[in-house]
């Protein structure tokens, strides 16, 4: 048995260290040891702690030893997929072989996802419908599109006979997530414990494996549906820790948000197929469109009269529907009919919800290029969801590189339900960053650019930006505040610097990690994009050496969220703007300054080409919420300094490619025993076939019996059989 000295804080922290090749910092040894004070306490935390101070080791080594001493397991929940893998497949690998020796095992670890981004056994085996192709009939290149859409699928098929996992981030390259749904279903589609296949889920193997470990890994969203859905996918824990939990209150707006358009009713009353509930709805079809078209984009204040009428009529329609689709109870459902009643069920939700005209609901419209009219709902506020579901039963651990706003964490507190009346105990500390910013990074702001305008970047921008990536000689992450405007200014380089051998890549091309790894991989490219690429994405060295922002990043003045937020706030006597717009800014600004710096010797320039940056009288606390670059205007001086990192700069480090994963999550042996699989189940009419009743079927042909005694040998209905048959290239008596 290991001596209790061995498994102290401060010894397992040290043996993680070394085990992944850093050094331990001070920032570091603070940050666990407010982890392990929190959860001795049983209060709240809030960490800001800066690139570069190994905040993944700081919280994964204390919930590793709350969870080998108490039994329970911790979960960590993650914004982005990029941090997922990097805790699964690079973190908790090497930090559990280092722990096993003073914990007296290994400690183990699981990563739990949403249903469909797994691989569902059933459908791979015809237990589905296929997925609704009327949005691929409207496009112009009909066959090519359907060429394209065969061949992902012909890949993902040959792909499951190979993957342990089913995970879809193990597939390199990925599919279209057209294509990956003709493999996967959504959780309202899953039949459950009722599925003929149940035993072969990837979900449910994985779930299984999670609820041994002593670390879950997931993100904020299956996070939230857990919390507040009563879904109990996670195992009891009693440690929450949220990385990047500048991100919480979105990724949970998001996951509340509901939507309807007419193309929704039109699937679900289609998919419920011929009865009268059905032809109801599908008779509101045209209506909803239409009621939906005639209003404007927005806000909606008050509900329009002939909106409620047409929501009531498609509630109605729905109810019906939904009671026609219903199994009998203790009968099987079919995966046509769950897939039915999970479209009807989401539309008879929205609509309801909609005329529940609840005063925290914010209702808007928005025109979607491909899809027409979108009604959408949303929650203007989630603090209290927060504050009763995820903080009441849990000692949460919170933490980001900025949470502090303005040297205070006031404002990120507010809007997690941490301020107030009836708030729980919280602690916030700011372990600050081992970086030399002044020494390492220059905060440059092009003060002499107009203020952006709603038109778009100009030609005076897109020399600015043109005279810094060639100084950079590429090596630059631009982030826009829309994808036109990254896709515009990625189109401008690629024409200007056609001449300097330097490529452009522009999101939305490709997956957003295949991206980020051609980006890293090559010194000369340049990465343009939007939101996505302002937080997560982790390029050390000199692959990037210049972060161009192309303005600050408010939210939308029509944004309905924002503007109900703010309007609430000002009326109450708040400073709205402040509260609401600043601080989305300044959180945006700062996530993506920190694409910079990523290490001790990393150097490079962070390019705001928003000249309010420095001239408005907000422009003070945007500041302070970055990191503490040394700042100029001189615009020589940058490109000076740009040219000569250039001519300086070593080769860029090598990129790993992702791994395959076994069940749980955890990344397989990288020269891995060759295990066969099984053959896939297969399933006629909702019956799954064992290899014992397949060899029954051929040897029974082969007697010649007929249909009928196979039938009632193997106690099956004779379609079920004929269709096995059928499969198997059998047929009777021959």
């Amino acid at each position: 048995m290991p001596d209790t000295d061995d498994r102290s804080l401060d010894a397992l922290l040290r043996a993680a260290v070394g085990a992944v090749g850093g050094a331990e910092r001070d920032g570091q040894v603070r940050m666990a040891k407010a982890v392990e004070r929190a959860v001795e306490r049983e209060e709240h935390l809030l960490v800001q702690a800066g690139t570069g101070t190994g905040k993944s080791l700081a919280y994964l080594v204390p919930a590793i030893a709350h969870a080998v001493r108490t039994g329970k397991p911790a979960v960590v929940a993650t914004a982005t997929l990029a941090l997922q893998a990097q805790i699964v497949d690079r973190d908790l690998p090497r930090i559990a072989d280092a722990l096993a020796p003073l914990l007296g095992r290994r400690p183990t670890f699981a990563l739990v996802k949403g249903r469909a981004n797994y691989l569902c056994e059933h459908k791979l085996v015809g237990g589905f419908p296929d997925e609704d192709e009327e949005a691929l009939l409207t496009m112009g290149s009909v066959d090519r599109e359907r060429g394209r859409l065969g061949e992902e699928v012909m890949r993902l098929r040959q792909w499951a006979e190979i993957t342990e996992s089913g995970d879809r981030d193990e597939l390199v390259p990925g599919v279209s997530n057209r294509a990956w749904r003709q493999v996967s279903v959504t959780a309202h589609e899953c039949l459950g414990s009722k599925c003929p296949v149940v035993a072969e889920c990837y979900v449910e193997r994985s779930r299984a494996a999670a609820g041994e470990v002593d670390v879950i890994v997931t993100n904020h969203s299956f996070m939230a549906i857990d919390a507040f859905e009563g879904r109990f996918m996670l195992p009891d824990h009693d440690l929450l820790v949220i990385d990047e939990a500048h991100e919480l209150t979105d990724r949970i707006t998001s996951t509340i948000t509901d939507e309807l358009t007419s193309s929704a009713v039109s699937v679900a009353a289609r998919r419920a197929g011929k009865g009268e509930g059905a032809a109801r709805l599908a008779d509101t079809v045209e209506l909803v469109a239409a009621t939906l078209e005639n209003l404007p984009e927005g806000k909606l204040t008050a509900l329009p009269e002939r909106l409620v009428t047409t929501l009531q009529l498609v509630r109605d329609a729905a109810r019906a529907s939904l009671s026609e689709l219903k199994p009998e109870k203790g009968s099987e459902v079919a995966g046509a009919t769950q897939v039915a009643l999970a479209a009807v069920q989401d539309v008879f939700d929205t609509a309801e919800r909609v005329l529940t005209d609840d005063e925290l609901d914010v209702v808007w419209i928005s025109h979607d290029p491909r899809r027409g009219s979108v009604l959408r709902v949303a929650p203007m506020s989630v603090a209290m969801l927060v504050r009763d579901k995820i903080f009441s039963e849990r000692t949460v651990v919170l933490t980001s590189a900025t949470l502090e706003l303005g040297g205070t964490f006031d404002a990120v507190a507010g809007t997690i339900g941490l301020r107030g009346p009836g708030s729980p105990p919280w602690q916030g500390l700011d372990v600050g960053s081992p970086f030399d910013y002044p020494q390492q990074g220059i905060a440059y702001v092009a003060a002499h650019l107009p203020p952006p305008g709603r038109d778009g970047a100009g030609p005076a921008t897109f020399d600015e930006i043109e005279a810094l990536v060639r100084a950079a000689g590429g090596r630059t992450l631009g982030l826009f505040s829309s994808r036109r405007a990254a896709e515009t200014a990625a189109e401008q380089m690629r024409e200007r610097l056609a001449d300097a051998g330097i490529t452009m890549l522009c999101q939305g091309e490709d997956q957003l990690p295949a991206l980020v790894r051609r980006f890293a991989s090559d010194a000369s490219t340049c990465l343009f994009g939007t939101m996505s690429l302002w937080q997560g994405v982790d390029v050390p060295g000199p692959a990037c050496q210049l972060v161009i922002i192309d303005r600050i990043p408010f939210p939308r003045p029509d944004d309905p969220l924002s503007s109900a937020r703010t309007e609430k706030i000002s009326s109450m006597g708040g400073n709205g703007f402040m509260a609401v717009s600043a601080t989305h800014a300044a959180l945006r600004l700062a996530q993506g300054a920190g694409r910079l710096i990523r290490r001790g010797d990393d150097r490079g320039v962070v390019a705001f080409l928003d000249s309010r940056m420095m001239s408005a009288r907000y422009a003070g606390f945007l500041q302070r919420s970055l990191p503490p670059f040394w700042p100029t205007a001189d615009r020589e001086l940058v490109l000076g300094a740009l040219r000569r990192l250039d001519a300086t700069a070593p080769e860029v480090l090598p990129v790993a490619e992702p791994g395959a994963r076994g069940i749980g999550g955890a990344p397989l042996p990288t020269d891995p025993v060759p295990v066969a699989r099984s053959p896939r189940t297969a399933v006629t009419g909702g019956h799954a076939w064992s290899d014992a009743q397949d060899e029954e079927l051929r040897d029974g042909v082969e007697a010649g019996v007929p249909l009928e005694e196979l039938c009632e040998h193997l106690e099956l209905a004779p379609d079920l059989v004929t269709a096995r048959l059928n499969q198997l290239g059998l047929k009777v008596g021959a």
